[in-house]
């Protein structure tokens, strides 16, 4: 077996769609209950969780840190955003506007990852032929 790190990259970054494609169904399950009494917002915890498996030591490259993640490891984790914060009475804290803008937010970075795994894929093929 050849040991290669080709698909590093690829497997951080289907990672990251993961965690995308996940806060995109927390964000529509936030928009459906803005009007839930006592419904608390929701978001995806992953990026400072890659953040944290990619360190922060600036005299490695960034091949080096990718082919030393564990991508079994980084996972997208749903947690409760802003729990204790409500400025309704209803105790509902989602705001419609925020989370649409987090949504179009999320869009675009959803469709950067799934360009850039494209990409990844592109130059492997290259190579290959």
């Amino acid at each position: 077996m050849i040991n290669s790190n080709a698909f590093d990259y690829i497997n951080v970054l289907d990672k990251a769609a993961d965690a995308s494609w996940t806060r995109n169904e927390v964000i529509a399950n936030n928009i459906a209950n803005v009007d839930t009494p006592g419904y608390k917002r929701q978001d995806v915890a992953f990026e400072d969780e890659l953040k944290r498996a990619l360190g922060n030591s600036r005299y490695t490259s960034m091949d080096s840190k990718v082919a030393g993640i564990k991508t079994t490891r980084l996972s997208a984790r749903v947690v409760n955003d802003y729990s204790n914060f409500s400025y309704r009475l209803d105790g509902n804290n989602v705001d419609i506007d925020t989370e649409n803008v987090t949504l179009a937010a999320n869009q675009l970075k959803y469709n950067g990852l799934t360009t850039s795994i494209t990409a990844e894929f592109t130059n492997l093929q290259k190579v290959l032929t």
